[in-house]
């Protein structure tokens, strides 16, 4: 009897190919930008002293500045040749649909914008960020995460001489962390967060990229203890663990990881509004020595206060907060509220900028986003682990910073990659192949067995 033809599983893995894969470049490029060139390229003479506020550091990243006005239109451009040429393998999952259904309302907005032209000028930006991570990654062949990986190592890495020869910053005779080459602690901590999440995937290796991985997170420990950011350092160590027990508990039971965390969002909506209870305020004195969030409570008394002037559509898209003298932050913030860039909440600023129907279309997108990690889970669950665990960490880690929409944060970037790599995969699992014939993402034009390879009963690999 003769033997049945075998398949090699490596040839078939789209990850494993050696020609290089520009598509996949695109948005490690545009992360490599934000978080390493950008950064440096205000370095020093742009960062702020040690005695500045968060306030005047984030008002120097979000000053337009040339090399932004170079380099967004070119990896547009770059975008537009590369999906031009690849147009018959592209195609849109549900949730990137609502992601451009919630950008076009956020570009309907600047029609009511109070600064149309700013409006217009973030918005385009947007756009270019947007288009450029998002379809060049859905397009992508190459292995993203390994990418992301090595850049934010790199970033960390970078990062060491800069915190070991430079002042700390200081806040009422505290110091309150260092800042490495970013403008502001917040920034360093995120990044070595990053850094420690994408490490825990190099982990499952062997060989140099365990050990690799092992020295990062030595790395992004030690730099997140030296921006004293101890809630970039809480998450980082929460989300692994409910990234883990979502999924666990979605195969379990059968349903979206979407629902599983549907029920959390809803517990903390009713924990904050529940009289006397002071959930905030606990949580608050424990983590942060103080009862309002370190001034956030009172910075979302008044975003809440402006919501309900525009609650149904908004003050238009990145026109309420740093558009001049003029501008509704600064004439009706009180006090220091009027300094501020930001609500230090993605979700408030949402609601601020684009109203209740826009926030409800980014909502959808969320939980889409969330859902269709849930179809990755059924090939891949490994990789699903990870891009779960990147997406609850900026989730909530906008509760407390603003990241959603704005220009090109580092968070943003990095959700916006997470959405395109679920993209790659989100297809439902087929079963009843009989044999695998290797694993990879489902793009449009793909041969119809990768589509099907590697059910949810096989290992989790990378």
């Amino acid at each position: 009897m003769s033997k049945a033809p075998t398949h090699s599983v490596k040839s078939a893995r789209p990850e494993s190919t050696s020609t290089f894969d520009m598509c996949a470049m695109v948005p490690i490029l545009a992360c490599a930008y934000a978080e390493i060139v950008s950064p440096l390229l205000m370095y020093p003479k742009d960062i702020p002293s040690p005695g500045a506020s968060p306030a005047d550091a984030l008002q120097i990243v979000m000053t337009p500045r040339l090399e932004n006005k170079i380099f967004w239109p070119a990896l547009a451009t770059i975008t537009v040749v590369l999906v031009l040429r690849n147009r018959s393998r592209l195609a849109l999952p549900p949730h990137i649909k609502f992601l451009f259904a919630y950008l076009a309302f956020a570009g309907a907005s600047v029609l009511w914008a109070f600064n149309p032209q700013l409006s217009f000028s973030r918005f385009v930006l947007q756009i270019m960020i947007l288009t450029s991570i998002v379809l060049t990654g859905l397009l992508a062949k190459g292995d993203m995460m390994r990418g992301l990986f090595l850049c934010f190592a790199f970033a960390c890495v970078l990062n060491i001489p800069f915190v070991l020869n430079q002042e700390p910053i200081f806040y009422e005779n505290l110091i309150i962390g260092y800042p490495g080459y970013f403008t502001f602690k917040g920034y360093l901590g995120e990044c070595a967060a990053i850094a420690f999440l994408l490490s825990l995937r190099e982990l499952l290796h062997s060989g140099w990229r365990r050990a690799l991985g092992i020295i990062v997170i030595v790395v992004a420990i030690w730099l997140v203890n030296e921006s004293k950011s101890k809630g970039s350092f809480g998450l980082a160590m929460l989300a692994p663990i409910l990234a883990w027990l979502t999924l666990i508990i979605g195969k379990k039971m059968r349903i979206s990881p979407a629902i599983v965390i549907l029920p959390i969002a809803i517990l903390y909506q009713l924990l904050t509004i529940i009289p006397g209870l002071d959930f905030l305020n606990r949580i608050s004195w424990h983590v942060f020595g103080n009862y309002t969030l370190s001034g956030r409570t009172v910075i979302w008394d008044f975003v809440n206060y402006e919501i309900g002037r525009s609650p149904l559509i908004g003050w238009g898209y990145q026109s309420f907060w740093l558009v001049g003298p003029n501008g509704p932050s600064v004439v009706d913030g009180p006090g220091w509220v009027k300094t501020m860039p930001s609500a230090h909440n993605g979700y408030l600023d949402t609601m601020l900028d684009t109203g209740y129907v826009g926030f409800a279309l980014f909502v959808i997108f969320i939980f889409a986003t969330l859902h269709a990690i849930g179809r990755v889970a059924n090939r891949e669950p490994g990789r699903a682990w990870l891009l779960l665990t990147l997406a609850l960490f900026i989730l909530l880690t906008n509760m407390l910073e603003t990241a959603w929409m704005r220009g090109m944060e580092p968070l943003w970037l990095l959700f916006l990659i997470v959405a395109a790599e679920t993209g790659r995969y989100w297809r439902p699992f087929q079963r009843g192949v009989s044999e695998p014939m290797g694993r990879g993402p489902v793009v449009a034009g793909w041969r119809p067995g990768l589509a099907r390879a590697w059910g949810p009963d096989n290992p989790a690999r990378f």
